[in-house]
């Protein structure tokens, strides 16, 4: 083989190699979801893989969909928090998907409910700037905090997933806190579920998140 043809031929199988290989944040073909949450999606006493963004990364794999599961979560995190790393997110792991699971220890500290729902709209916003889909999980507050409060903080996550256009889960918690075996499957501190709960909470999570995976 003259030289010249075999110059030609390996810059052709380079140029192809190239185009094969995957964009950086993805895993093969894989996409990439990104869970942007606090102690509840962060296994917060609980043994590792056992928490529902686990599960939901075992359900995602035994359904073979092309997506790899990415768990941001802090424990004791909120809308602030979550609002300023989620730039770095974006850009180191460049997901197509990202559920935003925060709000509940703006709550528990007090914070501004126009602060958190401002913060949950930034969020949405630099999500689908990055070309990403959003899905919000809700939450609620005990009755102690009053009618009032309970109203409008369970309002700021509705209003956000109206006004951007995003997936929208009403209260993370379903059927665990406001169930029948509510006394007895929240671990001592009556805040954070055991790990029996868990999949419930994938439960409430999947009809909404499945068909963002299309």
């Amino acid at each position: 083989m003259r030289r010249r043809d075999w110059l030609l031929r390996a810059l052709c199988h380079c140029t192809l190699a190239s185009a094969a290989l995957p964009a950086p944040g993805q895993s093969g073909a894989k996409k990439t979801l990104v869970v942007l949450g606090d102690s509840l999606s962060a296994e917060y006493g609980l043994a590792r893989g056992s928490g529902w963004v686990a599960l939901l990364d075992a359900r995602v794999s035994q359904e073979k969909l092309p997506w790899q599961v990415v768990n941001a979560s802090i424990s004791g995190d909120t809308t602030s928090g979550g609002r300023s790393r989620l730039p770095a997110l974006l850009q180191a792991q460049r997901p197509a998907v990202v559920v935003i699971e925060l709000g509940g220890n703006d709550a528990l500290r007090g914070l501004p409910i126009a602060m958190t729902q401002a913060n949950l709209a930034e969020m949405s916003r630099a999500a689908k700037a990055a070309g990403a889909k959003v899905l919000i999980a809700g939450m609620l507050v005990p009755p102690n905090y009053g009618r009032k409060y309970i109203e409008d903080f369970q309002a700021a996550f509705a209003n956000v997933a109206k006004a951007e256009g995003t997936a929208y889960v009403p209260f993370l918690l379903k059927g665990v806190a406001d169930g029948p075996d509510a006394e007895t499957i929240f671990q001592p501190d009556r805040i954070h579920p055991k790990a029996e709960a868990h999949p419930r909470i994938l439960d409430n999570v999947w009809p909404v998140l499945r068909p963002l995976l299309r």
